[in-house]
């Protein structure tokens, strides 16, 4: 699927992916994904419906939904490139996401954020309602 707006694209096309550049940001830039390898990143890419921003042809931002398709989504890697940022696009972004027809219908959504509640919120995300529910095994660096 593809959407546009002015002068930027979001993508779903696999193939227009700049794989180095999303790494290069996850790695470099991320409070989240410091210490992942460039091959985990394509297997979390691989196993996920990946959305591309663009303008022109250079890739600008990035986000990736893991999801069964039929209950369950869990959003992660979201990022615009700090130059492109205060333009929308993270909005845009969320929109597209939120909007893609095989995305609907789920019984929850995942997702989460150090930084970036207020952007969520705006798209139906909050705290866990019953957080007594939901256990996690984090890796001894997870943020």
């Amino acid at each position: 699927m593809e959407w546009q707006k002015g002068e930027f694209t979001i993508s779903t096309d696999r193939e227009r992916l700049d794989i180095e550049a999303i790494h290069r940001f996850l790695a470099e830039e991320s409070y989240w994904a410091g210490n992942r390898t460039k091959e985990q990143t394509l297997t979390a890419i691989k196993n996920s419906l990946p959305f591309g921003v663009y303008t022109g042809e250079n890739l600008i931002g990035f986000a990736r939904v893991v999801t069964d398709y039929a209950t369950f989504a869990y959003l992660g890697d979201v990022f615009i490139l700090t130059e492109y940022r205060g333009r929308g696009l993270s909005k845009w972004l969320m929109e597209a996401i939120v909007g893609h027809p095989e995305l609907q219908g789920f019984r929850r959504w995942i997702l989460a954020t150090k930084d970036a509640h207020l952007l969520y919120e705006k798209f139906g995300f909050h705290s866990l309602v019953h957080p007594e529910r939901w256990m996690e095994k984090p890796a001894p660096d997870a943020y």
